[in-house]
């Protein structure tokens, strides 16, 4: 019978998908490495049993022992998948850029999670790699895993998804293309492919904010170069001990916007509902698509799952609120309806009159309108609904049966506000432009609108 032994037997042989639409304007193939399918949802998962198994070969980590780590979420999801099947405890440190999502998965798999600053020095007592050494300090049997200078973390790629790349292109792979953070897993892969061969280029996608860049190009650690960035899971403010910048080709840099934008059209676009840093490994190649040619092959690391990132990359307030979406205005809405009249009627017509206007129009809300002055609001809902307790509704006036009017905003009154003022008894809202022509917003309206967003 196929039954694994744990969990933990699931880790690796990730599959490699073409991507298809995003991508078409380039000139060569592009796959993706898809490393959420692995069962922690990212490629995390390789390393974090690979520095448990070492540090237990090398009798560093005993049974009943404490797993102290300083992770972003990913590493410490690996950890605490192997500490389940293995025995051991987790005590993680992350930041408080960090999604909430990732703290409340760990905490679901039994580990501590201690939140720290992020906008702090690396040797800052406060700040998360402090932390988790202070804590291995003072806890019996503990192990710091510290996947930032832990070669076992770039040993795991090197075994592992090094050779599926190379297998699953039958060698013919011309570009790995990785977001860089602690350097595990582009230096272990890229090791792996230069030996295969050595023309293989390696791209590394660094964040704007981490110093990763200019150390690469200069060798100088440049904290100038280190600034707030809100891109999850890649960028560094120092050079881990993973890194061999010798078998890295080129870095590139992608913004916290662009990397964002490009993970939700990996969504949309292709199906893929990846984290912040497939978008932003994505972007930086498309960035150098120039460098291109027609039978390259190039594969991408996507590493986690979007899961992680739901109330940040994939939550349009926060997009909007960071200036990475458009806000888009009542005004924006109409403006592509050209000179097409506002349909209204006047509080004397009949129902039968309102009847016929939404059937020719196609419509469900009509203002009520007599002498060029709102008196009120009539709805299919809420036609609908009178008909039952009246079927002679009909011959009625509209001035007998309206509802109140529906609200009046500013003509540049933000999307996501006019959304808060649609209910149940509110099927619509209204507005003015500069020159006073009355213009509605339905709710029909708002969900296409932010459909496009």
């Amino acid at each position: 019978m196929e039954i694994r032994n744990n969990i933990l037997e699931t880790i690796g042989n990730t599959p490699l998908i073409r991507l298809n639409r995003i991508t078409r304007a380039l000139p060569c193939t592009v796959a993706a490495k898809v490393d959420y399918f692995n069962p922690g949802n990212s490629i995390k998962d390789r390393m974090a049993v690979k520095m448990i198994e070492v540090a237990e070969k090398e009798g560093k980590l005993r049974p009943g022992g404490t797993i102290i780590e300083c992770t972003s979420g990913n590493t410490g999801m690996g950890l605490a998948l192997a500490a389940c099947v293995k025995g051991y405890k987790c005590i993680f440190t992350t930041t408080d850029k960090q999604s909430k999502e990732k703290m409340d998965i760990l905490k679901a798999v039994g580990a501590e999670v201690i939140v720290c600053p992020t906008n702090v020095e690396p040797d800052d007592p406060r700040s998360y790699y402090s932390v988790a050494r202070k804590l291995v300090k003072e806890i019996p049997n503990a192990f710091w895993c510290n996947q930032y200078d832990n070669l076992a973390n770039r040993q795991a790629h090197y075994e592992t998804t090094g050779p599926e790349i190379w297998k699953q292109t039958d060698g013919k792979i011309t570009h790995l293309v990785c977001t860089a953070g602690t350097g595990g897993t582009v230096t272990g892969t890229a090791m792996f492919l230069k030996q295969q061969n050595p023309a293989i280029q390696i791209w590394a996608i660094d964040a704007c904010g981490s110093l990763l860049t200019k150390y690469f190009r200069t060798g100088e650690i440049d904290m100038t170069e280190v600034h707030p960035y809100v891109s999850e899971g890649f960028g560094e403010d120092f050079v881990p001990e993973n890194y061999d910048m010798s078998v890295i080709d080129r870095f590139e840099q992608v913004t916290d916007k662009d990397g964002a934008i490009m993970a939700r059209r990996l969504a949309r676009e292709e199906g893929l509902f990846c984290g912040y840093s497939a978008g932003s490994c994505l972007q930086g190649l498309m960035q150098l698509k120039d460098h291109l040619k027609k039978d390259d092959l190039v594969v991408c690391i996507f590493h986690d799952h979007g899961s992680r990132y739901v109330a940040k990359v994939y939550n349009d307030q926060w997009m909007i609120e960071r200036g990475f979406l458009e806000v888009k205005t009542f005004k924006d809405i109409v403006s592509g309806r050209g000179d097409q009249p506002l349909v209204t009627i006047n509080a004397a017509q009949t129902v039968a009159d309102a009847f016929e206007l939404m059937k020719k129009f196609d419509i469900e809300n009509i203002p009520v309108v007599t002498d060029g002055e709102i008196k009120g609001a009539i709805s299919e809902t809420g036609l609908f609904n009178k008909v039952f307790v009246n079927p002679d509704i009909k011959t009625q006036t509209v001035a007998s049966v309206m509802d109140a009017p529906y609200p009046m905003v500013a003509f540049d009154t933000p999307v996501e506000r006019l959304s808060k003022l649609i209910n149940r008894e509110n099927g619509a809202i209204l507005s003015r432009d500069e020159s006073g022509y009355l213009h509605i917003v339905t709710k029909y309206d708002i969900i296409q609108s932010l459909a496009k967003l």
